[in-house]
């Protein structure tokens, strides 16, 4: 029947599209499609076309239900169908070339997370600078213009015939609409459709590759904050509180750090500092002399990793000392953060005066709003800083904040507790110094980002140590995350979490130390908090970095998955194919168990906040 046809046909336009988009993700990606076997490939496409076929029915509904009346209304529907064809496959172009550029940079597909930073389309096209957008323009007006000549050439029959109505055509009609349930739900079994159920492979690049985009963005809105149950409950409760019970000691020794019980504490948070880049740490020579020589002068930590991959998340986890969350973050749900404890909040009943400095906005990522919940007494963004001052797209420039925090630190009453965030780190990678290394790619441009902040906090901590201030403060130099460059990290890799911790200042009474202990950014507020002799009990997920009898350990979150590093290596779980991704040599199976219910208590208190 002509009908049949019809709908068969436009079913299919959807299908060819989204194998088109897939082609167009393993071609960008080549470097890391070219780990895959022949097989693998074809098995990409394979795979993926159930989930192909379950977003392709949501697609159809509209246009099957307008077939079924196009006989009755003599062709004016057909506007309908085109104009809504249209409108989506400039909409799903779109969203094909948007995930090409941020799958390089998060390691994962796109979902619903990029929407929470869209009320800031500023400080979003300052994240994109460093893609090629000229490419990625290319490929989606070739892509759009492609798919609408196709639909028009191809595909859409229903303007070479007329239908005339009749019962019997309104009932397969009909009956075709009730059929798309089928790709919808991906078949009759008791569970529907899922990412796990396109997952094939050991390499997660293949699985990726292999995911629908708009469905997993459907996916991901449509069940942001439905579902209020724990989905990481692998364990038994009591067993899951018993293996976390072990990581904690309940007498923590403490060892003297610090020649003051209230010393000035300045936090300096460094955007992107992945340990790969900081020479002390065994990463490349040259790129960061400033941090190696004050690292030389005070304690630096060998074995630090961060705790999330996304700036407000690491956030949370140093001056809150809480876990990250997978596909969501705290942060984004001040009810919530009220709820965190605060290093700030702890400080001030000690009559510590606070503040907070970054040179881009406040508000991104809502980031204020758990500032404000904090309860930081003075709060500096680029608003406070003249015109002529906005070198970077992100706002002013590293060493301009640095040079107003220590100008401002000589009024600030003490003790003082200051946070500075670096910026200039950031994608795409603007310094305002001529390049200390040649080349125009990402990663040289990265690296000479690296190079700009670390002078800058090398003529910051010079000038400190002319301040009067200087010997009563402990200075503590920590990343927000790490990243994946350079060496393109997969998301879940242990070296892409791995960062600095330096401790430094006129109050650190432990100088020229090594500390190999393993830990994790949520670890600082404890460590801190114990030297001075301050209660840390509500800093549950927290532990002492300096207790040489406490248990090593870091754990650490990606999209829907986590790691676990002990002394005996790392670890990492993928929560969708609920398979291990990452395991180094020695690894038991215990590690797992207990990453497992780590994963699971910390997701549980997140719910209970």
């Amino acid at each position: 029947m002509k009908v049949l046809w019809q709908q068969f046909l436009y079913f299919l336009f959807w299908i060819v599209f989204f194998v088109t988009s897939k082609i167009v993700f393993v071609t960008y990606h080549h470097a890391k499609t070219a780990t895959l076997s022949s097989i693998e490939v074809v098995k990409v496409f394979l795979y993926g076309l159930r989930l192909d076929a379950s977003f392709t029915g949501y697609l159809c509904i509209l246009p099957f239900l307008c077939f079924f009346i196009l006989p009755f209304t003599s062709g004016s529907l057909k506007k309908v169908v085109d104009i809504y064809t249209y409108t989506l496959i400039i909409l799903l172009s779109f969203l094909t070339i948007a995930d090409l550029e941020l799958y390089k940079a998060w390691g994962f597909r796109l979902d619903a997370t990029p929407l929470q930073y869209f009320t800031h389309p500023k400080e979003m096209a300052a994240s994109v600078g460093a893609s090629p957008i000229f490419l990625l323009l290319c490929i989606f007006i070739v892509l759009s213009v492609l798919f609408i000549w196709l639909y028009r050439r191809y595909f859409r029959w229903h303007e070479r015939f007329y239908l005339k109505p009749y019962i019997g055509q309104s009932i397969v009609s009909l009956f075709l609409v009730a059929v798309l349930f089928l790709p919808i739900r991906g078949g009759l079994q008791q569970i529907p459709i899922n990412q796990s159920d396109v997952y094939f492979s050991e390499k997660m690049f293949a699985n990726h590759a292999a995911v629908n985009v708009p469905w997993n963005v459907m996916h991901s809105l449509f069940n942001k904050n439905l579902d209020k149950t724990n989905p990481y409950q692998y364990l038994p409760a009591n067993e899951a509180k018993r293996l976390i019970d072990s990581l904690y000691r309940q007498q923590p020794i403490v060892t003297g750090l610090i020649t003051t019980s209230r010393p000035n504490i300045i936090f300096i948070i460094l955007e992107s500092y992945t340990s790969k880049l900081v020479g002390c740490l065994g990463g490349e020579p040259g790129v960061t002399p400033h941090l190696d020589s004050i690292a030389a002068e005070g304690m630096l930590f060998t074995n630090i990793y961060a705790s999330g991959d996304r700036s407000e998340k690491g956030l949370v986890a140093l001056l809150s000392g809480f876990p990250t969350q997978t596909t969501t973050s705290i942060i984004f749900d001040p009810a919530k953060t009220q709820r965190l404890p605060q290093l700030q909040k702890t400080l001030e009943q000690k009559t510590y005066h606070s503040s907070y400095y970054y040179g881009g906005e406040l508000e991104f990522a809502n980031i204020k709003s758990y500032l404000l919940n904090a309860g930081f007494q003075k709060l500096v963004s680029k608003k406070d800083f003249s015109s002529k001052d906005y070198n970077s797209k992100w706002g002013v420039h590293d060493h301009v904040l640095l040079n107003k925090f220590q100008y401002d630190l000589t009024k600030e009453p003490q003790p003082f507790f200051g946070t500075l965030f670096t910026l200039s780190s950031h994608e795409p990678y603007e310094i305002p110094i001529p390049k200390k290394f040649r080349g125009d790619d990402e990663t040289t441009k990265f690296k000479n980002s690296f190079y700009y902040t670390d002078q800058a906090i090398g003529d910051f901590i010079n000038q400190a140590k002319k301040q009067t201030w200087w010997d009563s403060t402990l200075i503590i130099l920590v990343a927000d995350h790490g990243h994946r460059l350079p060496g393109d990290d997969a998301n879940y890799q242990p070296s892409k979490f791995r960062i600095p911790l330096i401790f430094t200042g006129g109050a650190l009474k432990m100088k020229h130390v090594v500390n190999k202990n393993i830990g994790s950014q949520t670890d600082i507020a404890a460590t801190v908090l114990q030297q001075m002799g301050i209660e840390s009990n509500q800093y549950r997920w927290s532990k002492n970095l300096l207790d040489s009898t406490a248990k090593q350990f870091a754990f650490y979150i990606f999209n829907d998955g986590f790691g676990f590093v002990t002394p005996l290596g790392a670890i990492a779980f993928d929560n969708i194919s609920k398979k291990v991704i990452y395991r180094d040599p020695g690894v038991m199976d215990q590690q797992l168990t207990i990453g497992k219910a780590y994963m699971q208590l910390s997701f549980e208190d997140f719910l209970n906040k």
